[in-house]
């Protein structure tokens, strides 16, 4: 009751001393070192608060924090530090069902703990919201406005239920916890907040840690890094080049910018960065664009409001919808490349060559959903101004009279075909050279057009040359050799000479399956070719078996309405009667 007593060196005295018995303190949420390691007085004599710590064989202090800088410094070393990750789903499940005290709902409630990636605090504040508004909220509700939207999910994070466990002074909601833990981020080391800044706008996995550090300044970027993992707020691969963070942590990081008008700031570095990394989605670029693709799906919601950074951005989602379109996904290509075309032509044009190309994209997107009749009006559209602007001998010119002719063939116009793509290997082998990557396109589109005609001696003659070119030229298992055997087979299939074909099929089948993936649509119709030519065998068993399965993986990755699916549905039909 001394006015003057000094209160910490006194409860450090009495537990120092054994004779007062066993004991135990809990310092609950100590993230920030300047609580302990700061002076606590007035005079030069005050102390930091670690030192009232007390050491004795009596007692114990259990210590929660987010900053495993200070947890090192307060224990002494990493072995007396337990590193606390996010819940397994059965014990996430297992506390939000003690906080509920009753689910009727175990789907949605095993959802919910899911999407809440298994976080104790985001648990038991979900449980304290929905509790507090029961009967009338549920597991299943709060999912549904959980995945509102973005505005939604933060009202919800910002919502405090309270718990009487805890000091009253201590926020029991997520979004105020983590963003204290924002603020003495930034109060200490404002470039690693600037980091963790720019993270929030990634994939929250497989961030690459080439496109965070500047090459003026690569030790600062491990000194952040280093910083946001003592807080707990990224995690590193094995092979440490790679981090990854909760989506939440993402979430809460890009409300705080907006709060600050920091958020147009951020978004425009992870474009232009995505930008300068992401390459065009050419064969020989596909290993960096598979590492990379999951960021550029997530540019498609950060249009910027700055016309030069918008254009950046378009760049980004055209090379991003053209790696998506080569690998089949074509859903997601026209998507990128949608907004692609509509920020260019805002800013360049119509007729400017950039939103040309994300025109002449598109159609070939239209093109691969089965969509004939709007890819053919783009790629007359393109074609017709590529002649007006460029000229009709023009590189790009020929490449939209090429697709043109594509189209027409897919229609089964094979006169109009096969009288463009006469005109555009002629001009292209004289302006580009006959073995130009353009020119074997054009040679193996006329070929498939000859082949449908029964034209089959001029075909094969065709799919030989193209083929023997490809693999000299582009090596044995490039997509477009695959495409040029499998043509030949095709060929050879249908003039009867069943085992020429077989053996070629089964070879596109297997390499296509390894090179592009099994459910790459040109895996499929390497299937279903393969399915027909056993057909003809008299192998029905296993060509029902076979279209079955192409069947049934095409409604997956191409829709039931695609012309694949649907001629693989009536293969099945026809063929199991």
């Amino acid at each position: 009751n001394q006015p003057k007593a000094d209160i910490p060196q006194l409860v450090y005295s009495w537990l120092s001393n054994e004779r007062n018995g066993r004991w135990v303190i809990v310092l609950d949420s100590a993230d920030h070192s300047d609580v302990f390691y700061r002076t606590t007085g007035p005079t030069p004599k005050s102390k930091p608060l670690a030192t009232y710590l007390p050491q004795s064989r009596n007692g114990a202090i259990l210590v929660t924090t987010r900053n495993k800088s200070l947890a090192r410094r307060l224990t002494g070393n990493d072995a007396n530090i337990l590193n606390v990750g996010p819940m397994v789903e059965a014990d996430a499940f297992s506390l939000l069902k003690k906080k509920l005290v009753v689910v009727h709902d175990t789907d949605r409630a095993i959802e919910l703990v899911r999407v809440l990636e298994h976080v104790p605090l985001a648990i038991s504040q979900a449980a304290g919201y929905i509790q507090a508004r029961a009967p009338r909220s549920s597991p299943k509700k709060y999912l549904d406005e959980f995945r509102a939207g973005e505005r939604k999910r933060i009202k919800l994070l910002g919502n405090d239920s309270g718990d009487l466990r805890r000091d009253g002074s201590a926020s029991n909601a997520i979004l105020t916890t983590w963003q204290m833990s924002f603020e003495h981020i930034c109060s200490k080391r404002p470039s690693a907040a600037d980091l963790l800044s720019l993270m929030s706008f990634f994939d929250r996995q497989g961030i690459p840690e080439s496109l965070l550090k500047d090459s003026d300044s690569a030790q600062d970027t491990k000194n952040d890094i280093a910083m946001l993992r003592d807080y707990c707020l990224v995690s590193i691969n094995e092979a440490g080049d790679m981090f990854e963070m909760h989506d939440l942590v993402q979430l809460l990081t890009r409300k705080w910018l907006e709060a600050r008008g920091l958020q147009e700031k951020f978004k425009e570095q992870f474009v232009k960065r995505m930008a300068m990394s992401f390459p065009t989605g050419d064969y020989s670029n596909w290993a960096i664009c598979r590492r990379l693709f999951v960021h550029a799906e997530k540019a498609m919601g950060y249009r910027p409001t700055d016309g030069e950074t918008e254009e950046v951005w378009a760049r980004l989602l055209y090379n991003g919808g053209r790696y998506a379109w080569l690998q089949g996904r074509y859903y997601v290509a026209e998507r990128m490349v949608s907004k692609a075309r509509k920020a260019r032509e805002k800013r360049l044009g119509s007729e400017d060559n950039a939103s040309l190309q994300s025109t002449s994209l598109f159609a070939l997107v239209m093109k691969a959903r089965g969509r004939w009749k709007e890819a053919e009006s783009l790629e007359v559209q393109v074609m017709e101004t590529r002649k007006r602007v460029l000229g009709e001998e023009h590189p790009d010119t020929l490449t939209s009279m090429g697709n043109l002719a594509s189209t027409y063939r897919n229609q089964g116009r094979w006169k109009e075909a096969e009288s463009l793509f006469v005109q555009v290997i002629e001009t292209s082998s004289r302006v580009l050279g006959e073995e130009h990557p353009d020119t074997l396109t054009s040679m193996a589109n006329l070929a498939s057009t000859y082949r449908n005609q029964g034209r089959w001696k001029e075909a094969e003659s065709l799919d030989v040359q193209v083929m023997e070119t490809r693999k000299r030229v582009l090596g044995e298992e490039h997509p477009d050799t695959l495409a040029s055997i499998a043509n030949l087979a095709s060929t050879y299939r249908d003039q009867g000479r069943w085992k020429e074909a077989e053996s070629l099929e089964v070879q596109v089948m297997e390499t296509s399956s390894r090179v592009l993936g099994e459910e790459h649509p040109d895996t499929l119709i390497s299937m279903a070719n393969l399915a027909l030519t056993w057909e003809y065998q008299g192998r029905h068993l296993d060509a029902l078996a076979l279209i079955r399965d192409c069947a049934e993986a095409q409604q997956r990755v191409l829709g039931e309405e695609h012309p694949h699916t649907l001629s693989s549905l009536a293969a099945v039909v026809a063929w199991s009667s």
